[in-house]
């Protein structure tokens, strides 16, 4: 995998995706290799590496991208019951582009990270 999948694939239209919400700033859609039965990623589109490299400008599109992932969230719950939220840090963090993980359901494969 490259350093940023999600700039070097996704934001470009190199890989396919089913999106499931979009704003100006933002993108959710459906994981293109889910963990889970319901696995759906939100992406600010301007490249930011990690919530550790969030800066004082960027706290706008942080609450956008909250927005977005709250109301992802909300869809995940109301159809399933429970959701979980996350993002990941450091040798965690295989895309070193800021993203958050909203998914439902038992890992599909097991050892998942």
């Amino acid at each position: 995998m490259s350093e940023d999948f999600y700039c070097e694939q996704v934001l470009n239209g190199k890989t396919a995706i089913d999106k499931v919400l979009e704003t100006d700033n933002v993108l959710a859609y459906h994981h293109t290799r889910p963990f889970y039965p319901v696995h759906i990623v939100a992406i600010p589109k301007k490249h930011i590496a990690s919530l550790l490299t969030l800066e004082q400008c960027d706290n706008e599109l942080l609450l956008e991208l909250l927005d977005v992932i709250q109301k992802v969230a909300a869809m995940v719950t109301e159809q399933h019951g429970a959701c979980r939220v996350s993002t990941n840090l450091g040798n965690y963090q295989d895309s070193k582009h800021l993203h958050w993980h909203i998914s439902y359901g038992d890992p599909l494969v097991q050892n998942v990270r």
